[in-house]
């Protein structure tokens, strides 16, 4: 029987399955998703969200613990200063499993871990986003439900100064071009 063992081995030894969970973590911290098959990704889960919390607490002892993980100090420096500031109001569920079908060869459940406050189309706080709102839940006769789409932006403000400062830099870009033809010409004029 089975008692007290929830662990999945995914049929491997300890240290390849404790290797792969590892490596599958640096794979997902520094891509912020990952294909793989369901039984892996829940596994995956439950390894990754632990770390996540621990490192909110941004201090020498938690990130040599997530060093302790990781094995990879890219991943670890990316967790920190990429990951967090997202994350960091999250109170749990920092990653997302999307399944996709199942794979050709063997047939074996397929799906995308990824975390979730990296996703703009799942994410509502980001971006122009669309919401249906319905009026009534009862009308089943003769009305029909009526639906109005909402617009949101947030960010336009953002969005203004990345334009003019695009537009500042076209316009020197062009007046560093114009000299360059000039000055050419002068060049070969002599």
């Amino acid at each position: 029987m089975r008692h007290n063992n929830k662990t999945n081995a995914l049929g491997r030894t300890a240290s390849h399955r404790k290797a792969m969970i590892s490596n599958m973590a640096n794979s997902l911290v520094k891509h912020k998703r990952i294909k793989t098959t369901v039984a892996k990704a829940r596994v995956l889960r439950r390894f990754i969200e632990p770390i996540i919390t621990k490192a909110k607490n941004d201090t020498t002892h938690s990130r040599r613990l997530a060093f302790k993980y990781f094995q990879d100090k890219v991943a670890v420096t990316e967790l920190f200063r990429i990951v967090m500031p997202k994350v960091g109001q999250r109170e749990g569920g920092y990653t997302r499993i999307l399944k996709t079908g199942h794979r050709i060869g063997d047939n074996a459940e397929m799906c995308i871990i990824e975390l979730v406050d990296f996703n703009i189309t799942y994410n509502l706080k980001d971006g122009k986003k669309t919401a249906s709102k319905r009026r009534s839940r009862r009308g089943t006769g003769t009305k029909k439900a009526e639906t109005e789409t909402v617009v949101v932006d947030n960010n336009i403000e953002e969005v203004k100064k990345n334009v003019e400062q695009t537009s500042e830099i076209v316009e020197e870009t062009k007046e560093e071009v114009k000299n360059d033809i000039e000055e050419t010409k002068e060049e070969t004029k002599e």
